[in-house]
């Protein structure tokens, strides 16, 4: 039997119980049996992004998530917004993922679970930087999706019906472009 494709959940965030990663918790719950879903750990265990250092043998963690992002199918993002643009541990994910093709022509898209009216920058400065990476940005698959804090579960998974839905419906119209 083949194995499953790989969709790779990146979070923003590295607070722990954040928004953000309960709604990437949230897509794997939902996930269909077709799919490997695997929520990407350690963005806070990446050394700072330095050019010098970009060149094998990689950094210990620089390198799994390289192969993390190369083994995927598909990528799902979901990032808070600080102080107007992405936080900076996410920034420096970003960064590492310039220098490699990994992610160069991966399908990618992003959820954004920020309140109504917030978030935007996030979003624009994720897209100007897939852009230099190459990703093939999804967008029907690049949603705003509002999440409330303390709806998700003792598991950090999201309880509402609706939301639920809509997460996997991003999952699936991702999935459907990872197969054209």
């Amino acid at each position: 039997m083949p194995t499953p494709p790989m969709i790779l959940l990146l979070s923003g965030s590295v607070r722990s119980g954040s928004s953000n990663e309960a709604a990437l918790r949230t897509v794997r719950a939902v996930a269909p049996d077709r799919l490997r879903v695997v929520l990407h750990e350690g963005p806070a265990e990446l050394p700072h992004f330095n050019p010098d250092d970009d060149h094998d043998p990689l950094p210990p963690a620089v390198a799994r998530l390289r192969a993390a992002i190369d083994e995927a199918a598909a990528v799902l993002i979901c990032t808070p917004e600080y102080a107007g643009t992405l936080p900076g541990a996410f920034k420096n994910l970003l960064d590492w993922t310039v220098g490699g093709t990994e992610i160069c022509d991966k399908p990618t898209a992003w959820i954004n679970v920020a309140a109504p009216g917030r978030g935007h920058g996030a979003e624009a400065t994720l897209r100007t930087v897939l852009g230099y990476t190459g990703a093939r940005i999804v967008e029907p698959a690049c949603v705003r999706i509002p999440v409330a804090p303390g709806t998700a579960d003792a598991d950090g998974v999201l309880t509402d019906a609706d939301v639920r839905e809509r997460l996997a419906e991003v999952l699936d119209t991702l999935t459907g472009a990872s197969a054209a």
